[in-house]
């Protein structure tokens, strides 16, 4: 497994770019979220492998003006992720504000709904196909941090990846999302791993490190290796303490025997 650390939420008194340069001085790889408001050329430079950033400016999955926006942004993003060397590109349900509130929240997902999301992610696919970059879909937890998303549930973003059934669209499996929304994270490994094209975990509850909460990552870990997963697996939470610490603790998680 390759393991990567979101830089969003780790030296956070630090410039992004430096933030970027120190997780890879430490020996993993980067994941960005939002790219309009940094400087690629910055990140670009530090020479740490960015292994995924948000794919998209605005719109939504499941109505068909949002997801025209989406489309169109993330064309965008390819580019920047082309000027970065990122190979995956992350999607949400609908567009989320600063706060991780969707832009245009669901109360019910009609079944219209799930079939315009399913065309809109085919069109994704096969942009992503001619950029020889993957769009993954994260599933997210709306019971604390993000109510109101639509196709929030691993269950929903598995359903809906296998139905595109392309390469280029997988799983983001956020375990920590999982944990909060279904849990059962061992089994949910085993059903989704076909389809994963990554792995993001924190602990819970807190959104830290693993070992600051209930989930027991090594019996993660040791699953994923059993099924064979050479695939990243990307820290997507608070440092508890330092973070060299805390990065630590993640590595030892994911790769003590």
């Amino acid at each position: 497994m390759r393991l990567a650390v979101c830089a969003e939420m780790v030296f956070l008194e630090l410039p992004i770019e430096e933030r970027v340069r120190r997780i890879g001085e430490l020996g993993f790889e980067a994941e960005i979220w939002g790219w309009a408001a940094k400087d690629l050329d910055a990140l670009a430079g530090t020479g740490v492998t960015i292994s995924s950033m948000t794919g998209y400016l605005g719109g939504t999955l499941a109505d068909e003006d949002g997801a025209d926006e989406l489309v169109r942004t993330a064309r965008l993003s390819l580019e920047a992720a082309d000027r970065l060397g990122c190979a995956r590109l992350n999607l949400h349900g609908t567009g989320l504000d600063d706060r991780g509130l969707p832009v245009v929240p669901s109360a019910q997902v009609t079944p219209a709904m799930w079939l315009t999301a399913a065309r809109t992610l085919t069109r994704l696919a096969e942009l992503g196909e001619r950029a020889d970059r993957v769009f993954t879909l994260e599933n997210l937890n709306t019971a604390v941090d993000h109510p109101g998303v639509p196709f929030a549930r691993a269950a929903d973003t598995v359903t809906l990846v296998e139905a595109v059934d392309s390469p280029h669209l997988r799983l983001n499996l956020d375990l920590y999302h999982a944990q909060i929304g279904e849990g059962n994270l061992v089994e949910l490994v085993e059903r989704a791993l076909p389809w994963v094209g990554e792995i993001q975990v924190a602990d819970v509850p807190g959104r830290q490190e693993p070992g600051t909460g209930e989930v027991h990552y090594p019996a993660v870990a040791r699953a994923l290796r059993r099924l064979g997963y050479d695939g990243v697996v990307a820290l997507e939470g608070w440092a508890s303490g330092p973070p060299e610490d805390a990065l630590a603790r993640f590595r030892d998680a994911f790769t003590a025997a």
